[in-house]
Order: C-alpha cells, then structure tokens, then sequence
C-alpha cells in the first residue's frame, strides 16, 4: 500500500515536470527562438535530472548526502561551451535543470514544488518578452582598418547605428588591418525618404544579433 502510495506520488511529481517543461519549451522558448535542435536538449536535460533526483531521494538514510554528491557530479558534466549557443538560450537550459530539481524533490509539498516551477517560467516569460527593450541590439562590427582613435570608432559607429548606448573594441589588429568593435545600440527611428547620413570612408562588415 505504502509503495502505490509512493509510485502514485512520483507519477504525480512527473506529470508536474513534464507540464512545467512542455510550457517553458513549446509555449515559451520555441515560439520566440524558433530552435528546433535545442528542444531535444531541454527535454532531456530536465528528465534526466528529475530521475537522478527522484532517485537519489530514495535510496534510504544516506539519501541526502548521496543527493548533494549525484547533483554535483550531473551539474558538472554540463558544457555549455558552444558559441552557437546565446546567453538567453544558456537561461533556458538552467531553468529546465531548476524545474527537474524542483519537481524531483520527494518530501517538498506538492503545492509548494508546483508554485516553485511556475515562478521561474514567469520570470524567464517576462524577461525574455520580444517587447521588453525590443529596440535594444548588439551588433558586432568589424571594420577594414586597424582604427585605435576612440573618437573615430565612435564616428564610426555614430554614422552607421546611430549614438551608441555602450562600445568596446574588442580588437585591433595591425597585421590584418582589421578593427572589431562590440556595440551595444538602440534602434531609432527611419529617417525620411532621401535622407543619408554621412558615413567615414571605412568600409565594414557586420553582423547582428538581438539582445
């Protein structure tokens, strides 16, 4: 009776992962990301640490020592090296790990671990939102000259992006004659029909990412 009740208690706390990982998943990530390769990952991740969880919490007395050990030693496999890989989305992957925790805990109350799991999908939902600062970029710019004037970076900058909220140079090199610059910059408004904005004779390359 006493084991029902225990398999019937897991079964519960799955459903509630599984509920809690789907929403932050399918409802969250993917219609703002669009990345379809990184869903497995997710997935994965966040069952394979509610198991480790789950289990761990059973093993008798010692259970609690072994669960420190086993969470420390499943954290630290975890690479998240890939420069494919963007800051918000490294966000994702600590939540799905935050819910398997969260939802694997057997002596946590269920209300308690249900709450728990809701609070960060609202968090990541709000301060992932496309609205929130959506006119805020980062664009990294490369420019065909090694430029070490930091007025001329600016110049630069100023004449392709507009004022720049923040810069830095990320790189000059001398050898390839090549300036690369990190700059963070809000959108402004489109100017009018004819309008063009002078522009320094330094040709650039560049490449945008959304913050």
């Amino acid at each position: 009776m006493r084991g029902m009740e225990s398999l019937s208690q897991l079964l519960g706390r799955l459903a509630l992962d599984l509920g809690a990982v789907a929403v932050l998943t399918f409802a969250v990530y993917f219609p703002r990301h669009r990345r379809r390769d990184l869903l497995p990952a997710y997935l994965a991740l966040n069952v394979a640490l509610f198991a480790v969880v789950a289990a761990l919490a059973r093993v008798g007395e010692g259970g609690g020592m072994a669960l420190g050990f086993g969470l420390f030693g499943v954290l630290s496999m975890i690479r998240l090296r890939s420069e494919s890989i963007q800051n918000e989305e490294v966000a994702y992957y600590f939540t799905t790990l935050v819910l398997g925790l969260i939802a694997g805990l057997p002596h946590l109350p269920f209300g308690i671990a249900a709450t728990l799991c809701v609070l960060p999908i609202a968090v990541i939902y709000v301060a992932d939102h496309p609205r929130l600062f959506a006119r805020t970029y980062r664009t990294v710019v490369t420019l065909d000259a090694a430029v070490s004037d930091p007025e001329a970076v600016r110049a630069h900058v100023r004449a392709r992006l507009g004022e720049p909220l923040a810069w830095s140079v990320a790189e000059v090199d001398f050898v390839r004659d090549v300036t690369v610059v990190d700059v963070r910059y809000r959108q402004e408004r489109r100017p009018a029909p004819g309008h063009r904005a002078p522009v320094p004779q330094v040709p650039a390359r560049m490449r945008e990412n959304a913050v």
